[in-house]
């Protein structure tokens, strides 16, 4: 009987977190990229159509709008792509630090 009542109040209980500071570090990881996904792409969008397909290449208003289009989307695929990659790592250093204990 007390075995089931240990039970029934390590059921209660919130889920123990081994380290708060990764779950920090995950959060900031996170709002970074958020910010990189804004500002990255539209910055080099204006940046690219402004001063580079019509100023120094001397294209139309509507080319210099196409291919501006294309390096922000590409900026898009390569933020992602670094998520991706530093999610992946900061997991594998996780997980290995939790086999560790």
């Amino acid at each position: 009987m007390e075995r089931l009542d240990k039970r029934a109040l390590n059921a209660l209980q919130p889920p123990d977190f081994r380290n708060e500071s990764s779950l920090a570090s995950t959060l900031k990881t996170l709002l970074f990229f958020t910010a990189l996904m804004i500002t990255v792409p539209i910055g080099l969008y204006f940046t690219t159509k402004s001063y580079v397909f019509k100023g120094a290449f001397g294209m139309s208003n509507r080319d210099s709008y196409f291919y501006a289009a294309i390096v922000a989307v590409v900026a898009v695929h390569v933020v992602l792509a670094l998520f991706v990659y530093v999610a992946w790592n900061e997991g594998s250093r996780q997980w290995r630090e939790g086999k560790q204990d």
